[in-house]
């Protein structure tokens, strides 16, 4: 019998759906794992890494842009503004996008939307991190 049941949807695709042992998330206020029999629990997540660790014991790790989690009678569900798995983050496309918005951040035009550039450095910088440590 598997321990939890996760599905990872984004707005354009399923990233991921199955039996897992445990997740660990960054969670606005802090990273938490998810272990069999946890208790319900909806919360939002930050820009970070999320890491699924598979029936088999080995961890996927991915990238995301923040987004909530439910969790209800061990099933999972992550719905996730944006999400990668550190074998698809295209490293250059990532290093050009740091650059553009330190490039933004650098100009301060008084109609530069600051969240949103500073959004995206986060962003970014995330990606980079993620592919950094755990490519394979």
């Amino acid at each position: 019998m598997s321990e939890l049941y996760l599905e990872i949807v984004t707005p354009s695709k399923s990233a991921f759906s199955g039996d897992i042992k445990s997740i660990t998330v960054p969670g606005t206020k802090g990273r938490f794992q998810v272990l069999k029999n946890h208790s319900p629990i909806i919360s939002t997540l930050d820009v970070g890494m999320i890491k699924v660790e598979l029936p088999d014991g080995k961890p996927n790790h991915y990238s995301t842009a923040g987004g909530t989690i439910e969790v209800l009678d061990n099933k999972v569900l992550v719905l996730a503004d944006s999400i990668e798995l550190v074998a698809e983050i295209d490293e250059e496309r990532a290093l050009k996008a740091k650059q553009r918005a330190e490039q933004r951040l650098a100009e301060k035009n008084s109609e530069l939307n600051l969240a949103r550039a500073q959004g995206a450095l986060a962003r970014a910088i995330n990606r980079l991190s993620v592919k950094e440590k755990y490519n394979n």
